[in-house]
């Protein structure tokens, strides 16, 4: 075949016998190299000059940007995606779509300031009836309810889910009794207490403050609105904002102006809330609300506008999980850790123990061990399974007579306890049983049955 322009030439090398039908094969006149050469010199001149068009690539081998000028003031878009100088918050959003695989990834680590957000750990109890008449921890790890004043009531439950890719748990809210007759005084709520050494990073009170975003995945049994607030309880300032529910999984995603104003303490208190609205009488509803905007708490302004009670119907259930605090405008995926990870951070707050059943279905969990210093009298000594936040509050949540010190090869009753010293690293109980030992013998306190267990609390 005659290769009579650029596009007729062949990638090996001896199929290319003649140009434009000059022949340049083995052993060919001198005349016709020189004739090629010029031959050759005219087809590039043809390119060059556009008359002649080189060969459109192959299909698949390689893809192109659509780049579209424009002028210095508007930028410059590179499919779709605008590229202007400070512009930054224009291509954020493109940004964030190439996150997911570094977030998923190791190198994506703590950020999320919520611990236990996706409800995987429950030590007190994986569900609790009647929540409602009073303040406190009730299910799962580190998310407390806060109430005043309502007679409505759920169920409050670790739930199991299978209709969300990625979450096997979230936190149930079932109401069991409706309050539609609102006091003024009357409030409910759900969030999440956060140590201000935790927080530094913020940056809050400066010139340098760091907007947060908060999300997380909701549905109801109902179309709903509650709040969802931000407080520094340092400076007691506020910010809100609405969020709604539906039948169907949903990720809120919301993002919360940086404040300049007001820094947090570098301690082991109470610096920060994340806290959920979903009830509240007029003391918290009468106000105007201003959403995303840092100010004073003025009480009216919580929960003003139109948004639902939880008590309006006992048919009303909220699910919630996923739930992420991090620095920044971008919320980036659910930054998922081992149960592990989860359960030690939780511990810093609260644990408990005993109540174990052996392979024999035996109640012999051990709770801690110690020496007796008298006949009747034991000193157990418990370290605590990681540095908790404060020393701790204990409590036998059993009848003393249900627990057991093991001395001597005896087993005694115990009828008497009292908690001699806490630590952050240890806790001291002293201990009265039906023994009769030595001074010195080991001793081993232990549970009779599965409510025979002692509750380490340093919640905030």
């Amino acid at each position: 075949m005659a290769k009579d322009t650029i596009r007729d030439f062949s990638a090996t090398a001896s199929a290319n016998t003649d140009i434009q039908s000059v022949n340049v094969d083995e052993n060919c006149a001198a005349s016709g190299i020189n004739n090629a050469i010029r031959e050759l010199m005219a087809d590039l001149k043809d390119v060059s000059a556009g008359t002649v068009a080189l060969e459109t690539p192959v299909a698949d081998s390689f893809s192109t940007d659509t780049i579209s000028e424009k002028t210095s003031a508007t930028g410059v878009t590179i499919d779709g995606v605008l590229l202007k100088d400070g512009a930054i918050g224009s291509i954020a959003s493109a940004v964030a779509a190439h996150l997911t695989s570094i977030n998923g990834g190791q190198i994506g680590g703590s950020r999320n300031l919520i611990t236990n957000g996706n409800f995987a750990t429950a030590q007190r109890s994986t569900s609790e009836t009647g929540v409602g008449g009073s303040s406190g921890y009730f299910t799962c790890d580190r998310w407390r309810i806060d109430t005043g004043n309502t007679a409505g009531r759920v169920t409050m439950s670790q739930a199991s889910i299978t209709d969300l890719a990625g979450f096997a748990t979230a936190l149930k809210l079932d109401v069991t009794t409706a309050d539609t007759s609102i006091a003024s005084g009357e409030v409910f709520r759900v969030g999440q207490r956060i140590e201000g050494q935790n927080l530094q990073q913020l940056a809050k009170g400066t010139a340098s403050a760091k907007s947060l975003t908060l999300s997380f995945y909701v549905k109801g049994n109902a179309a709903a609105t509650y709040v969802a607030q931000i407080k520094d309880v340092d400076n007691t300032r506020v910010n809100t904002q609405n969020f709604s529910v539906t039948t169907s999984w949903t990720r809120v995603e919301l993002t919360y102006a940086a404040d300049t104003t007001g820094t947090l303490d570098n301690n082991n208190a109470n610096s920060l809330e994340v806290m959920f609205w979903l009830h509240a009488g007029s003391d918290f509803t009468s106000g105007t609300f201003a959403s995303n905007t840092w100010a004073s708490e003025t009480n009216a302004n919580n929960y003003a506008g139109s948004n639902t009670s939880i008590f309006d119907s006992t048919n009303r259930e909220l699910f919630i999980t996923g739930v992420q605090l991090e620095i920044g405008e971008v919320a980036t995926p659910f930054e998922h850790e081992s149960f592990a990870e989860t359960l030690q951070k939780c511990q810093r707050y609260f644990y408990r123990v005993g109540g174990e059943i052996d392979g024999l279905g035996n109640y012999t969990g051990g709770i801690a061990s110690g020496v007796m210093y008298g006949p009747t009298t034991a000193t157990i000594m418990r370290p605590n399974p990681v540095t908790m936040r404060d020393g701790p509050d204990v409590t036998f949540d059993d009848a003393v007579a249900n627990y057991t010190v093991m001395t001597s090869r005896t087993t005694n009753a115990v009828t008497a306890v009292g908690v001699n010293s806490s630590t952050v690293s240890t806790v001291r109980i002293n201990v009265t049983c039906g023994a009769t030992s030595n001074d010195g013998d080991g001793a081993l306190l232990r549970s009779s049955r599965a409510q025979s267990t002692v509750s380490v609390d340093a919640e905030l």
